[in-house]
């Protein structure tokens, strides 16, 4: 009797494999030749290029202020200096070296800034290109009648003949052998 409900069982979980179909997906692939790819690159290194001119902008004026101590620190090692003079200088040092210390510490802080907002925008752009992509391969999925599509990265092991990224990337109206080429470039 138990081998008899033990074969029964294995019967009904061999059926239902059998209509269950399986996929994979090499998501890095798909992002790499999504449509918005490019654009976002691009829109990625302009923003880098803008928060970099801003930060050099800073960085000369730092660097401005840096140059006017120098040569108040000059001034200051005359010997012939009046003791009024003196005094006005190191009062202008003191100012200078508190400008010095802010600019030093309004660059540390725009660099910081400019970093998380690219980091943002980075992950903004991949979260709707990914969100995009899963809606793409869920269609695709649905059309064809697959019941599971992994992307490859998370599977130990997967065949070749599982994966669907070529036929995904048609649906998108890519060509894989161009992808293949441009993939091969690189």
């Amino acid at each position: 009797m138990k081998t008899l409900v033990s074969l029964a069982a294995v019967f009904t979980v061999s059926s239902l494999f059998a209509v269950t179909k399986f996929g994979t997906v090499d998501m890095l692939k798909l992002v790499r030749n999504h449509p918005n790819y490019e654009s976002n690159k691009s829109l990625l290194t302009t923003t880098e290029s803008d928060y970099k001119k801003k930060l050099d902008a800073i960085k000369a004026d730092v660097e401005k202020i840096q140059e006017e101590g120098k040569k108040l620190s000059e001034q200051l090692r005359n010997p012939m200096l009046a003791s009024n003079a003196k005094q006005k200088l190191e009062k202008d040092m003191i100012d200078i070296q508190n400008r010095f210390l802010a600019g030093q510490q309004r660059l540390r802080s725009e660099a910081m800034r400019s970093q998380q907002d690219i980091q943002d925008l980075e992950a903004r752009l991949l979260k709707t290109t990914t969100a995009d992509l899963k809606k793409r391969i869920s269609d695709f999925a649905k059309e064809n009648g697959y019941t599971l599509i992994l992307d490859v990265a998370a599977a130990i092991y997967a065949e070749d003949s599982y994966d669907v990224t070529d036929q995904v990337l048609k649906k998108m109206g890519i060509d894989p052998k161009k992808v293949e080429k441009k993939d091969e470039s690189k």
